[in-house]
């Protein structure tokens, strides 16, 4: 369980990604500040901390220090008032992802991501487009996924309750519940709007699963990683060891639908395909911040080939850009997500909490994962059919039956050819 008096850094996902069903990538957690129980210096407390830490020093062209003003000179009769006052003021840098949570909301924030999570399964983020809830991702396995939902799908209601402005905070106190019970998602898909009851479970995740496929190069190595959890990278590292030893000629890195997760767990996984190189570099308003990159430790130079989509966020971003970027791997499938913020979270005393906007996240070439998103090398969509058929029958992804993976295959037949009359020459 995340502890908010403690350190700790996760991928490259926004905060607002972590709140229905999996730790989000993009969050730092702070040490708590102080707080005597007075409104006023509460509010003083986040507009401190919104004026030392947030990643645009402009304040989307707002005036901070008037803004401080206005509400400091404003009364307060208690805390929910200051609550309130503090969502107004949060709400003139229009960042979804820098917002307040009251201890209710904080308390929920702070998901476990050890692998074993409740609810229906799904990220979410608030949609600057429409207002509305979009889905980042479902998880696989899970009973959103189980269900048919998409990534990119929108959530127009929840139980019948229109989400048009809903806060995210309030979309999640409808969305979870106790397992065994009942939500409706009424979702958007292009010019349809469909209903889904999903039943609420204890959601068991296995991050890393693989197994042998044969191809015209040989014998080549299939790795679908669902989430960048805590034992992401072990699991990572069991599957390709093993299959070193099976002497495989290539592998196929599965991200689609991969939503992100622990920041640390996307490093250490780009560290094992990639032997030198930069893997990510974060910048907040003064510049640089920190750069990771791969130390010499690969367990494989073998040809790649990684399967992307819509629903391959933050950290899977930041993996697959940095393979990318070095020339290590070819992306196959179609344009992914596009979150790559970081966010500082601060517990304040009463038990509330403050997510921040710090920094972004940029790929060794320098480009702005959050604004663009990762393209594929080559470009290989799904039919609106096919995408539901996959996932109506999870055991058809990564076969035969799976488009996007026979095209990956066919790519790394490819790649292992050119390996192979290079190593002759």
């Amino acid at each position: 369980m995340v502890n908010p008096k403690r350190g700790l850094v996760l991928g490259a996902t926004a905060l607002v990604l972590t709140t229905v069903a999996v730790t989000g990538a993009g969050l730092h957690l702070s040490s708590q500040a102080s707080f005597n129980d007075a409104p006023k210096e509460l509010v003083d407390e986040v507009w401190q901390i919104i004026n030392r830490q947030y990643v645009d020093a402009t304040f989307n062209q707002v005036d901070w220090r008037e803004v401080r003003n206005e509400y400091l000179n404003k009364t307060y009769n208690d805390k929910e008032e200051a609550y309130e006052a503090i969502r107004e003021m949060l709400s003139q840098l229009e960042d979804p992802y820098t917002r307040f949570m009251n201890p209710e909301e904080f308390k929920s924030m702070q998901i476990d991501t050890s692998g074993e999570l409740t609810g229906v399964g799904i990220q979410i983020a608030k949609d600057e487009e429409t207002d509305r809830l979009i889905v980042i991702s479902p998880i696989e396995d899970s009973p959103a996924f189980s269900a048919g939902i998409l990534a990119k799908d929108i959530i127009t209601q929840i139980d019948g309750k229109d989400t048009k402005g809903m806060d995210v905070n309030d979309a999640v106190k409808l969305i979870r519940g106790e397992e065994g019970t009942n939500v409706t998602l009424t979702i958007q898909r292009g010019d349809e709007e469909i209903d889904y009851p999903i039943v609420r479970a204890r959601i068991e995740i296995h991050p890393v699963r693989a197994r042998t496929e044969q191809s015209d190069g040989g014998e080549i190595g299939y790795i679908r990683l669902n989430q960048f959890s805590a034992n992401a990278a072990k699991e990572m590292r069991d599957a390709i060891k093993e299959f070193e030893q099976g002497n495989v000629t290539g592998y196929v890195l599965d991200l689609r639908s991969n939503p992100g997760g622990l920041l640390y767990s996307s490093i250490e996984i780009a560290r094992m395909w990639l032997q030198e190189g930069t893997i990510v570099s974060t910048v907040n308003r003064q510049g640089e911040l920190d750069r990771q990159a791969a130390n010499n430790r690969s367990l494989t130079d073998k040809p790649l080939v990684i399967l992307v989509d819509g629903g391959s966020a933050s950290a899977s971003e930041i993996l697959s850009g940095a393979l990318q970027d070095n020339d290590r791997a070819v992306l196959v499938g179609t344009q992914t997500f596009g979150k790559g913020l970081v966010q500082s979270v601060r517990s304040l005393g009463d038990g509330s909490g403050l997510a921040v906007t710090i920094a972004k996240y940029l790929t060794p070439s320098g480009r702005d994962i959050n604004k663009e998103g990762i393209p594929p090398d080559v470009v290989f969509e799904l039919s609106e059919e096919q995408r539901k058929e996959l996932q109506r029958d999870r055991a058809r992804i990564g076969t035969n039956e799976d488009p996007q993976f026979v095209k990956a295959l066919e790519i790394l037949d490819r790649e292992i050819s050119q390996a192979n009359r290079s190593a002759s020459q």
